[in-house]
């Protein structure tokens, strides 16, 4: 077994049809629960690590390079969650995965694997990456059927929706107060908004 199999079994469960899979595992994927994020640091806490310090290197081929950039971008957010390691992966991700995309990699992997690693475009404070996201998005939108297409139509809207935050304010106001960053008086008023943080 590759030593990110557990992770990837963890992370996207048993095999199923994708909207059923992605219903299955939306709490884990979306969710906050203190024992989920508990989970992830006991199992999965030491390849975190790891990867954060660039001394994982599972990324030799599409599915371990899945595994890391999850490692990078989706588990310190539940790990470090609240706290700036939350986002110490960012910028090792980015990088991480545009090594991959120049290889092609994304189209080795499933349609909801795939979500994974657009899901580091969404979360860029940069708007030609938020750009990419959408379009990539879009793609596999038009990919699904039946069924499958409304977690797709859900992965879709929220790059937009991520799109349109960078578009105004060129980052993230949620994470100012995370990251020690003043906030304008515009973010302030955003934020007082429903729905305005992710």
């Amino acid at each position: 077994m590759q030593p990110w199999q557990p992770l990837l079994d963890w992370w996207f469960g048993a095999p199923a049809a994708p909207g059923e899979q992605a219903a299955r595992q939306n709490g884990l994927w979306f969710g906050y629960r203190p024992e989920q994020d508990a989970e992830a640091r006991q199992h999965f806490g030491g390849p975190v690590e790891r990867a954060l310090r660039g001394e994982l290197n599972w990324a030799t081929e599409p599915r371990g390079w899945l595994a890391e950039l999850i490692c990078l971008d989706q588990l310190p957010r539940m790990i470090h969650r609240g706290t700036p390691q939350a986002f110490a992966g960012d910028a090792r991700a980015q990088a991480l995965l545009d090594e991959g995309l120049q290889r092609g990699w994304d189209h080795q992997l499933s349609d909801l694997e795939r979500v994974f690693c657009y899901l580091v475009l969404e979360h860029a404070e940069d708007l030609s990456r938020q750009d990419r996201a959408v379009a990539a998005f879009a793609e596999l939108l038009a990919r699904q059927a039946g069924a499958d297409r409304a977690p797709f139509q859900s992965f879709h809207d929220y790059a937009e929706a991520h799109r349109r935050v960078i578009a105004r304010f060129g980052r993230f106001p949620h994470r100012n107060a995370i990251l020690g960053r003043p906030g304008s008086d515009a973010e302030r008023a955003f934020l007082a908004e429903p729905g305005s943080s992710f």
